[in-house]
């Protein structure tokens, strides 16, 4: 009997999970060809490249959908890191003895997850983003991330439920204050235990960023609109528009993977 190493379990999986999502692509793509072909639609895969990717005096440069694609990423990862942020801050109020504390993190959950991210954000642009002085790319980025910061806290008080409270007594006993005992003791096991339903959501954010394109922000999804409507290729262009997010969000799934089976390995040993 042979035994794979932990590295070659992971990149098992690894080619498993790309080769499942590229016989999906290939359905996808399989229909679509099918649909078109049946309302004669002439196919221009050829122009597509230059949406990519621009040859200039020999060198190449960053097409308009690579540039798209560059917004979206500094978008996802701002609001990211904000979505982490408000997430822990929120779950730990709603923990909290604080009446006020537990209030207004209820209050926060109920409003952002009861009503559509669409009038959120207009209602960020509108009105609070005029008052504040906020450019676009700031009141996407804080959308985005009190939004999906909602669903994260949920997920950061499962986490946090999750590790017994006899760890928090054992840290007191060993003379940690409160933030050393999250620090050092409490968030690594949350983390170990949330990393998938947090990759869901990275995954949630990087594909509800496509909405900014409602504020005239120039992300990937607002530029494959642009050129459909200068070029008319329909298809061409916004089957390139979606395996671009499905890379990014394939990537993020197996990187959130591998870190899962790597620390589980280190826990095992």
């Amino acid at each position: 009997m042979t035994f794979l190493s932990e590295d070659g379990k992971n990149l098992k999986h690894l080619l498993l999970t790309w080769g499942q999502s590229i016989l999906l692509a290939g359905a996808l793509v399989w229909v679509v060809a099918s649909g078109a072909e049946r309302i004669n639609y002439r196919w221009q895969w050829y122009r597509v490249g230059d949406f990519l990717l621009n040859s200039q005096e020999g060198s190449l440069t960053a097409g308009p959908l690579l540039q798209g694609l560059l917004v979206t990423m500094e978008i996802s990862a701002l609001s990211l890191a904000l979505t982490l942020v408000l997430g822990l801050v929120t779950a730990l109020l709603r923990m909290s003895h604080a009446v006020v504390g537990r209030a207004l993190a209820r209050g926060y959950i109920e409003l952002i997850r009861n009503t559509p991210l669409l009038i959120q954000l207009y209602l960020l642009y509108f009105v609070l983003g005029p008052i504040l002085g906020w450019e676009r790319i700031t009141t996407a980025v804080v959308c985005l991330g009190l939004f999906q910061g909602a669903y994260t806290a949920e997920v950061f008080r499962a986490g946090l439920q999750a590790v017994p409270w006899g760890q928090m007594e054992a840290c007191r006993s060993l003379g940690l204050g409160t933030f050393d005992s999250y620090r050092f003791v409490i968030l690594p096991q949350v983390v170990r235990n949330m990393l998938p339903p947090l990759t869901n959501e990275a995954v949630s954010l990087v594909k509800n960023s496509s909405i900014v394109s409602v504020i005239a922000i120039f992300d990937l999804t607002t530029v494959g609109r642009d050129i459909i409507a200068d070029t008319f290729l329909t298809f061409e262009v916004w089957l390139a528009v979606a395996v671009i997010y499905l890379v990014i969000t394939i990537s993020l799934s197996a990187v959130a993977d591998t870190a899962e089976r790597r620390m589980y390995a280190d826990v095992r040993r």
